[in-house]
């Protein structure tokens, strides 16, 4: 029979010791968790002695993946060096050793090559996973506490960023991006010239965090998507990575995307909070990986065009070999050749440095369009407006797109307007985070006004700030893909109103899915709470006070409109009659009128009784009546123009 002993033991022991004491250069004491089988034999006359095994877990795994592969470049590539050593700002990566050394010292020395591989001690041990912070490159600090991610990301986050592109720039005091630069002496007095920055490889953790880590070079006066959150079960580095295999969990992406049986499938995703034609090719069903890569060739055909008409000469680029972009002056499409080698390419400008590092940022992590397609498509699409300002024959951008729909724009001023903070106040968050609306919902929560007119919301605190909305948010995951279900929704006012009208066999209203929309489509303010605010200062009605300030009604406010009076959300004058919920038009729901994740107007819809409707601006020429609301004399101009005077 067997019997399992699980014990701990100092230092790297069997294989593991034999992989990576050779590379050692300071001996380190680690904690391994060993589980050992001791199988003892049936019983006979004279007991045999107890053989035992050592098992590691996951070391078949290990074996077959890119981390155990000796052979590879990423640890043979200092082997024939001059010294023969891994400098230690590459040994914090590619050897065990240098990894350890890093997070024991903050640095890592140098290791003798070969530098051997990444092995079960590399990961699993106190350092590593005591960690809940990662440094990038660009000196942006992201706190994690989620699994695994920290020690991933210490390595996974590239070696370059907007930071090092600017400085740079500043080292070589560029004034005008389209100029060339002269070379600066260094500190021994050599001549150093202005080139390409490499952004290294599998920067999968730098895409993941956006402009959170500040990998890609950010344009001065834009805004970038932070973190893509994915679905809660599924958002983390090793919730989506087999991390001992360093493979893709297939199998748990099929659970959701249909169709989807190896990585390349992964490829044709497209779900609903990505909805643009990014590239401008017209195809909107297409898998966000070749919007990415549409948008990738656009930009290297402006960079090629650039390269030409401004830099001076003509510029091509191989993924595949340092220094990736060669010179191309005789523009055969081919690298340029001296002594049998490709020349690299030396005609460097400011301009041009910054949309080449943004299109190896694109390439270099092939799973850009799982890790964060949002930031590596405003990188695109930034770099090749930068361009467009001095080649002949600029792209026509009217074509594509960089930013998404209202619920999806994550980088948009609703989500992003405290990032400062770090978390959206509870006041806030039920509508400007992707978490806080099933917060408030899964507690009851309502609203209510202060002495002074104030709105409080209770059910719901301080959330993260988010990349715009999840499919958790308004889809409940329990009754996939069902809607939240809502019947009656809290109004600034205090009124409770819904859309439902049928009940159920219990007597109780059916929820509506519009009703989600006016959780926050309601606005923060009414003539309750105008009235309360004035009162709580005892003013008269035509006093003048410092006290007294501006109400914000707030922005979209569309169910406290429809309801009318019910909502009172606009100020309603005493002795006045107002009208109530507009029941009268055929369509009366939001998501009747509204394509809820583009939020688009359903066109459409409207042509079946506005013959002369195409397109949202012939809207504005729809009236029912011969009314003159605004004294102009034209009683045929569109309601829109009535209410517009």
């Amino acid at each position: 029979m067997k019997r399992r002993l699980f014990y701990l033991i100092g230092g790297l022991a069997g294989l593991l010791l034999l992989l990576a004491a050779c590379t050692t250069p300071t001996p380190q004491t680690v904690e391994v968790t060993r589980i050992v089988e001791v199988t003892a034999a049936a019983p006979e006359a004279t007991p045999a002695p107890a053989e035992a095994t050592v098992e590691v877990p996951s070391l078949q795994e290990w074996k077959g993946s890119g981390h155990a592969d000796a052979s590879a470049e990423a640890f043979k590539h200092w082997d024939n060096a001059d010294p023969k050593v891994v400098p230690g700002a590459c040994a914090r990566c590619h050897t065990s050793p240098g990894y350890i050394d890093y997070l024991t010292n903050g640095k890592a020395a140098d290791v003798p090559a070969p530098g051997g591989t990444i092995v079960c001690g590399t990961c699993h041990n106190d350092k590593a996973e005591a960690l809940t912070s990662v440094t990038f490159p660009s000196g942006k600090v992201v706190e994690t506490s989620e699994e695994g991610e920290a020690r991933c990301m210490t390595c996974h986050q590239g070696r370059e960023s907007k930071v090092s592109v600017d400085k740079q720039i500043a080292d070589f005091k560029v004034t005008d991006v389209d100029a060339p630069v002269d070379p600066i002496k260094d500190a021994s007095g050599k001549d150093v010239n202005f080139g390409f920055r490499n952004v290294h490889y599998f920067a999968a953790g730098a895409t993941l965090y956006g402009s959170q880590a500040q990998m890609g070079y950010e344009y001065d006066g834009k805004v970038y998507d932070p973190k893509f959150r994915h679905v809660p079960e599924f958002d983390t580095c090793v919730a989506c990575h087999n991390q001992h295999a360093t493979t893709v969990r297939v199998d748990k992406c099929a659970e959701c995307h249909e169709g989807v049986k190896t990585v390349d499938d992964l490829k044709n995703n497209r779900l609903n909070g990505s909805l643009e034609d990014y590239n401008g090719n017209g195809d909107v069903k297409e898998g966000i990986y070749y919007e990415l890569k549409g948008l990738q060739d656009i930009l290297y055909g402006s960079i090629q065009a650039y390269a030409k008409e401004v830099a001076g000469a003509g510029i091509v680029y191989d993924g595949t070999t340092y220094p990736y972009f060669f010179l191309d002056e005789d523009g055969d499409g081919k690298p340029d050749q001296k002594d049998g080698k490709n020349v690299a390419y030396n005609k460097w400008n400011a301009r041009l440095l910054k949309a080449a590092y943004n299109y190896q940022t694109s390439v270099k992590d092939p799973g850009a369009f799982a890790h964060n397609s949002k930031y590596i498509i405003e990188l695109l699409y930034d770099s090749t407006e930068d361009l467009n300002a001095k080649i002949s024959k600029p792209v026509d951008m009217a074509k594509l797109h960089r930013d998404d729909a209202g619920h999806f724009a994550g980088n948009t001023e609703p989500f992003r307007h405290w990032d400062a903070d770090g978390q959206v106040p509870a006041g806030c968050a039920k509508c400007h985070s992707a978490t806080g609306l099933p917060q408030f919902l899964a507690n009851n929560g309502t609203t209510f006004l202060s002495g002074s007119g104030s709105l409080g919301i209770i059910g719901v605190v301080a959330n993260p700030a988010a990349n715009g909305f999840m499919c958790s948010t308004c889809h409940d995951p329990a009754n996939w893909p069902e809607r939240r279900a809502v019947t009656t929704v809290p109004f600034p006012s205090g009124a409770k109103l819904t859309f439902s009208t049928e009940k159920d066999d219990k007597g109780n209203l059916k929820p509506v899915d519009a009703n989600l929309c006016i959780e926050c489509h309601q606005g923060r303010e009414s003539t309750v709470s105008v009235n309360k605010y004035v009162a709580s200062l005892g003013l008269k009605p035509d006093e003048v006070s410092d006290k007294l300030g501006f109400k914000n009604i707030h922005y979209f406010a569309a169910g406290a409109t429809l309801f009318g009076d019910a909502a009172k959300g606009a100020y309603q004058f005493d002795g006045k009659k107002y009208v109530g919920q507009n029941t009268e038009h055929p369509l009366n729901q939001c998501t009747q009128c509204h394509e809820v994740h583009k939020l688009t107007v359903q066109v459409d819809a409207c042509k079946a009784c506005h013959a002369n409707v195409k397109s949202e601006e012939d809207l504005h020429s729809i009236r029912m009546d011969a009314k003159d609301y605004d004294g102009d004399g034209n009683t045929t101009e569109g309601i829109y123009e009535e209410l517009s005077t």
